[in-house]
C-alpha cells in the first residue's frame, strides 16, 4: 500500500524552489529507500528490542544534552521498521501524545537510505526534506539528523534535534551530535551483547573482548604533528582473566578548531557495571570537552553526570589534558587535569622526566559533586618531549608479594627510552614491568603517548 504523504501548507511536490535546490532531492514523495525493507536491516531492528518500549534515563539524558549543546527545541531518538518511525525518545514533544509517526513522513527513512547524517539548515527549503508532513506537523525549521546503527552496520534509526527556525549548526555542535549519536550506537550493542551472553549462560573470553573493544577507540585518529600511541593490556592472574569486562579506558578527539583532548580513565571493577560507567564516561566526555576548554570543568561536568544517572555506584579516576600547537607551531601547549589518577609523566627529549601535578578526588555518584576538588595545571611539549598517561596496573605490577614496579621504576624505564617513537616506548614500557613482574600482570593497563615530531 502506498499514499501521498501529506505536504506542508502551501507547497507541493516539485514546486518549492530557492537556494537549496542544488542539493539532491531525496525520493518522490510517498516513495521510500530500498534499504528501509531490506530483511536485514528489519532484523537487526527486531534484536535491538527497542520497538514500543518506555523512555529511558540513558537515551534520554543523550537528547537532553544534545539539546543543550545546540540550544534546539526538540530532540529524538527514533528507531524505524518498515512501517513507522518509532520515538524512543521524544523531548520536547507534549507528554502522552503519540511516540511514532508513518516511516514515509519522517527524515529518518533518509538516513537509512543514505547512511549518512542529513543536516537541513532550512528545511522547508531542503529538498531532501521539504515535501515530508513531518515538517509541517513538528514545525521543523531546520533539522540535524545521524545515523544510529546496529553492531553489524545496519541503519536501525536516527538521533536528531530539531529547531523551529532555520539555522545553521555550528562544526562543534555537528561534531558533538555525531558523538552523542555513535554513543547510542555503541549502547544498543553493549545492551545486545549482555543479552547474549545472558541467554547462553556463558560470559565468554570472546565476547567479553567484543565488549571490552566496544569501549576503546577501534584506532587512534592522526594529531597533526603528534607521534600517538596506546595499548591495553588485560590481566592474566585470575581465572577469569579475559572473560570479564574491564574498566580502564582511553580515547584522544579533536574538541574545536586545533585543539585535542587526550582520556585515561579507571572504573573500579569489572563486570556489566564497569562496563555502564565506562560508556558513559567516554561519551560525556566528549560531548562535554567540546563546550569547555577546560579540563576540570570537563571533570567536574562528569561527575554530574556520575551522579545524575546512576548507573552504578563504582567511582572512576580519570586523567585529562586538553592541547593544540603553541605559538611558534612546532610544539604542544596545554593543561592538564587528574581526578584521582595516577599523575601524567612528560617525557623531554633529552631524557628528563617531569611529573604533572594536578591532584584531584576520584569521581563517585556518592560524592557531591564540587568544582572546589579539581583544578588545572599548564604544560608545554617542544620537539621531541612525551606525554605518558596510563593506569595503576602497571604501577602496581609485581611479583607475587615482592615490591610494586611503582611510579619511580616508571619515570626510570620512560627516561631510559628517550628518542623512541610512541610505539617502541610503550612496548619498552611493559616489557620493563613484564620482567619487574615475572611476566604476571594481575590488572589490566592502559598506556598512551602523545609525542611532539623531533625537529629534523
Amino acid at each position: 500500500m502506498t499514499r501521498k504523504a501529506v505536504l506542508p501548507t502551501g507547497a507541493s511536490a516539485g514546486t518549492v524552489a530557492g537556494a537549496r535546490d542544488a542539493v539532491p532531492a531525496g525520493p518522490p514523495a510517498g516513495e521510500l529507500p530500498n534499504a528501509v525493507f531490506d530483511p536485514a536491516r528489519l532484523a537487526a531492528v527486531a534484536a535491538s528490542g527497542l520497538l514500543d518500549t518506555a523512555p529511558e534515563g540513558t537515551f534520554d539524558d543523550l537528547a537532553q544534552l544534545a539539546l543543550a549543546i545546540t540550544g534546539a527545541q526538540k530532540a529524538f531518538f527514533t528507531v524505524a521498521d518498515g512501517r513507522r518511525s518509532f520515538w524512543k525518545t521524544a523531548l520536547g514533544i507534549e507528554p502522552g501524545g503519540a511516540r511514532e509517526n508513518d516511516i514515509r513522513d519522517s527524515p529518518c527513512h533518509v538516513l537509512i537510505g543514505t547512511g549518512k547524517e542529513l543536516i537541513a539548515e532550512d528545511a522547508a527549503a531542503d529538498p531532501r526534506v521539504r515535501d515530508l508532513a513531518a515538517v509541517d506537523a513538528l514545525g521543523i525549521g531546520a533539522w540535524a539528523g545521524f545515523p544510529v546503527v546496529s553492531p553489524d552496520g545496519h541503519v536501525l534509526g536516527g538521533f536528531c534535534v530539531v529547531d523551529k527556525d532555520a539555522r545553521p549548526f555550528t562544526a562543534e555542535q555537528s561534531h558533538a551530535l555525531r558523538t552523542l549519536a555513535r554513543s547510542v550506537s555503541s549502547e544498543i550493542a553493549l545492551r545486545q551483547a549482555l543479552r547474549q551472553a545472558r541467554a547462553s549462560g556463558d560470559a565468554s573470553a570472546a565476547l567479553a573482548r567484543t565488549l571490552q573493544d566496544s569501549l576503546l577507540p577501534p584506532r587512534l585518529p592522526n594529531a597533526p604533528g603528534l607521534d600517538v600511541a596506546a595499548v591495553h593490556l588485560p590481566a592474566d592472574s585470575s581465572e577469569a582473566a579475559g572473560t570479564e569486562v574491564v574498566g580502564d579506558f582511553y580515547d584522544l578527539f579533536r574538541t574545536r578548531g586545533e585543539s585535542w583532548c587526550a582520556v585515561m580513565g579507571d572504573v573500579c571493577g569489572k563486570g556489566i557495571d564497569a562496563a555502564k560507567v565506562t560508556a558513559l564516561a567516554r561519551y560525556t566526555l566528549r560531548a562535554e570537552a567540546t563546550q569547555h576548554t577546560g579540563p576540570a570543568t570537563v571533570l567536574h561536568r562528569l561527575h554530574e553526570a556520575v551522579a545524575g544517572q546512576r548507573v552504578s555506584e563504582r567511582f572512576l579516576t580519570v586523567a585529562l589534558a586538553v592541547f593544540g600547537p603553541d605559538e611558534d607551531g612546532d610544539g604542544i601547549t596545554g593543561r592538564y587535569a587528574s581526578a584521582g589518577h595516577p599523575p601524567a609523566l612528560v617525557r623531554r627529549a633529552d631524557g628528563t622526566v617531569e611529573e604533572l601535578d594536578a591532584t584531584g578526588m576520584l569521581l563517585s555518584p556518592l560524592l557531591p559533586p564540587t568544582r572546589d576538588h579539581l583544578a588545572d595545571t599548564a604544560f608545554h611539549l617542544r620537539p621531541g618531549d612525551a606525554l605518558l598517561l596510563y593506569t595503576d596496573g602497571i604501577t602496581e605490577a609485581r611479583d607475587g608479594r615482592g615490591p610494586l614496579f611503582g611510579e619511580d621504576r616508571l619515570a626510570e624505564a620512560l627516561a631510559a627510552t628517550h628518542g623512541a617513537d610512541a610505539a617502541t616506548t610503550l612496548a619498552a614500557l611493559w616489557r620493563r614491568a613484564s620482567e619487574h613482574s615475572g611476566g604476571q600482570a594481575a590488572d589490566d593497563t592502559a598506556l598512551m603517548l602523545l609525542r611532539v615530531a623531533p625537529l629534523s
